[in-house]
């Protein structure tokens, strides 16, 4: 395997991360809103929680200061290592790619990002977590 077929697979990881993050925050928070009302205790989750409100209480930071993010960073580097100078990467990476980047002005992310984080934090007293005690509690011995 060359190095430049090497750098598009560790890119297409970088990739796919990338778009599991993505599904983690949105899924996450659905998953919160949806568990609140089927009753399942597992969103209550303090690590869960803490986990969750973290992510994207890092992706509103860096909107608002304007810093790109790390796997985005590391995505283009790891392509410019492969030599390429536009994405030539896999069917899969070009869709998944495509339904993570798309155009819009810079302030259109910063407020979803923020609105999105404000739904987070609402759901945090709406759907309260669990104490470190109470999450111990419902562990089997």
């Amino acid at each position: 395997m060359s190095d430049a077929v090497g750098y598009r697979l560790l890119a297409d990881f970088v990739v796919l991360l990338h778009v599991g993050l993505v599904i983690f925050v949105v899924g996450g928070l659905m998953l919160i809103v949806v568990g609140r009302s089927l009753q399942w205790s597992w969103v209550k989750n303090l690590w869960f929680r803490l986990v969750h409100l973290t992510a994207i209480g890092i992706v509103v930071l860096q909107t608002w200061l304007g810093v790109s993010c790390p796997l985005t960073i590391l995505e283009n580097v790891l392509r410019q290592c492969a030599g390429d100078a536009t994405y030539s990467g896999s069917f899969i990476a070009y869709w998944l790619r495509s339904f993570l980047y798309y155009e819009a002005a810079a302030w259109v992310f910063a407020a979803a990002y923020t609105v999105f984080c404000f739904l987070v934090v609402w759901c945090w007293f709406a759907v309260r977590p669990r104490s470190l005690h109470s999450d111990r509690d419902l562990t089997i011995s």
